[in-house]
C-alpha cells in the first residue's frame, strides 16, 4: 500500500466539490459538497446506533438498501435532526436535487448534513445552488479539498486519505475524507465519513470489510462520551480500475480488507487529534485482557474517563485514576496485576515510563513524567495480565476551550 494524492477522487471515475451556499446565517464557508462517480457504485454504510436519527440517516438507509449509489450529497451548518416530516422532506429534495442534474434516480444518492440540530434546513439555499454545486465537480485533489472544507463544523484540520493498492497486478485505489470533532464517541462512528474506491467487490464484501474497518477504528475513538444524531459511513465502490472482481477468502479480499481498515484508523486518530479544545492525542492500549472486546472496553472506560483526561491535559501523572477507569468497565480483571506506563514517541518530550506495578505505587520521576504526558502524543499503556487479549482506542485531552465550543455552539 502507498500513499498518493487526490483524496476521495484518486479512484479513477469519481469527482468531488463544495460551494458556499448560506446555510448558516453569517458564515461564508463552504457548506454543500458533492460527491459523484461517472459509473453506478456498489455502495455499502453505516449510521449511528442513537435513537434519534436526522432525516438524513433516514433517507439514507432507505436509499442504500438497494445497494448501490451513483453520488453523496452533504450540507455543513445544519444537521437537519429533529425537524419532523418537513426535515425528511428537506432531505429528500437534497437527493432530487442531485439526481436531477445527472439524470439519476433519486434512490442512487446519499444525504448526509452536519450542524445545529432542532433547526429547520433551509432548503432553498441548496435548490438555488444546486447548479453551481455541480459545475463545481473537480476530478483532483482541489475537488476534494472544496468537498472536505464543505463538510467541516468545529474541525480545525482536513483529515482525509487516498492510497494505492494492487489487485491481481493492476492499481487500485481508495479515497476518503473525514469530518468530526464534537460529539464523538464509540457507537457506530461518530460523523460524517465519505469512502471512494475504483475497486470491483460485491455489495456482500464491501459491507463486511466496512464493518470490520469501522468497529477496530471509528467505534475506538472518544472525544466527549456523546454519540451524535447524524453519524453516517459510506463507501462506494465503481470497479474502474479494470482490476479482477474481488472474491471471498481470496488474497485480493485480505489485502482490500486491510487497506480500507490502516486508512480508517488513520482517520479515527486525526478526529480524536482534532477533538474540540484538544492539545493531545491519547492513545490507550490495554493488552492481558481476556479478548479483544474485553480490551477495548477496558481501553474506552480510560480513554473517556473526565478525570484522565483532564490529568492529561495538565501533565499530571495520576495513574490512579486510569486503575480507578479501569474498576468500573465492567470487565473482570485483578487490580493486583495491573501495570502502567507513560509513552511518548514525539520531539523533545519522547520517553517511556512505568508509574505502577501489580497494581501498586512504583518509584518515578514526576518530573521526566510531566515531559512525557506534555507532548501532544501521548500513550497509555495499561497490561491487566489476564491473558492475550489487546486493543488501542483513541482519545484526547480535556481542555477549557471545550467548554467554550460547545457552550456557544449555536451562535
Amino acid at each position: 500500500m502507498k500513499e498518493v494524492s487526490g483524496g476521495v477522487c484518486a479512484p479513477k471515475g469519481f469527482k468531488a466539490g463544495g460551494i458556499w451556499c448560506g446555510i448558516k446565517a453569517g458564515s461564508q464557508k463552504r457548506d454543500l459538497a458533492l460527491i459523484y462517480s461517472e459509473q453506478n457504485c456498489t455502495a455499502a454504510a453505516m449510521f449511528t446506533a442513537n435513537r434519534v436519527k436526522a432525516a438524513c440517516v433516514l433517507v439514507s438507509q432507505e436509499h442504500i438498501a438497494g445497494g448501490k449509489l451513483h453520488a453523496i450529497i452533504a450540507n455543513s451548518g445544519n444537521a437537519n435532526a429533529c425537524t419532523g416530516e418537513a426535515g425528511l422532506a428537506a432531505a429528500r429534495r437534497m437527493a432530487e436535487l442531485a439526481a436531477d442534474e445527472f439524470a439519476l434516480s433519486p434512490a442512487h444518492v446519499a444525504v448526509a448534513s452536519t450542524g445545529v440540530i432542532g433547526v429547520p434546513l433551509p432548503i432553498a439555499a441548496v435548490e438555488n445552488s444546486i447548479g453551481a454545486l455541480a459545475n463545481s465537480l473537480q476530478s483532483d485533489a482541489s475537488g476534494h479539498a472544496a468537498a472536505l472544507e464543505a463538510i467541516m463544523t468545529t474541525d480545525t484540520r482536513m483529515k482525509g486519505f487516498s492510497v494505492e493498492i494492487e489487485i491481481g497486478g493492476v492499481p487500485v485505489r481508495l479515497g476518503g475524507m473525514v469530518k468530526g470533532s464534537g460529539m464523538i464517541h464509540p457507537n457506530m462512528a461518530t460523523m460524517l465519513c465519505f469512502i471512494t474506491t475504483d475497486a470491483a467487490i460485491d455489495r456482500e464484501l464491501l459491507d463486511a470489510s466496512l464493518r470490520s474497518a469501522v468497529r477496530r477504528s471509528f467505534n475506538r475513538v472518544t472525544v466527549d462520551g456523546d454519540t451524535s444524531t447524524n453519524d453516517t459511513v459510506i463507501i462506494m465502490a465503481n470497479g474502474a480500475s479494470g482490476a479482477p472482481r474481488i472474491t471471498e477468502g481470496s488474497p485480493a479480499y485480505e489485502t482490500f480488507a486491510r487497506a480500507l481498515e490502516d486508512s480508517c484508523v488513520k482517520l479515527a486518530r486525526a478526529m480524536a487529534r482534532d477533538g474540540e479544545g484538544a492539545t493531545k492525542l491519547i492513545s490507550v492500549t490495554v493488552n492481558g485482557a481476556d479478548d479483544e472486546t474485553g480490551a477495548e472496553i477496558l481501553a474506552k472506560s480510560v480513554a473517556a474517563s473526565s478525570l484522565v483526561k483532564a490529568a492529561c491535559f495538565g501533565a499530571d501523572a495520576n495513574w490512579g485514576r486510569i486503575l480507578c477507569a479501569l474498576g468500573y468497565a465492567g470487565v473482570e480483571f485483578d487490580p493486583g496485576r495491573v501495570n502502567v506506563r507513560f509513552k511518548n514517541a514525539v520531539g523533545d518530550t519522547a520517553g517511556e515510563i512505568a508509574v505502577c506495578a501489580n497494581g501498586g505505587s512504583i518509584p518515578f520521576s514526576e518530573e521526566q513524567a510531566k515531559k512525557i504526558l506534555s507532548g501532544e502524543e501521548i500513550e497509555i499503556l495499561v497490561d491487566v495480565g489476564a491473558g492475550n487479549g489487546s486493543a488501542t482506542v483513541w482519545g484526547c485531552d480535556l481542555t477549557y476551550d471545550y467548554v467554550k465550543i460547545n457552550g456557544d455552539y449555536r451562535s
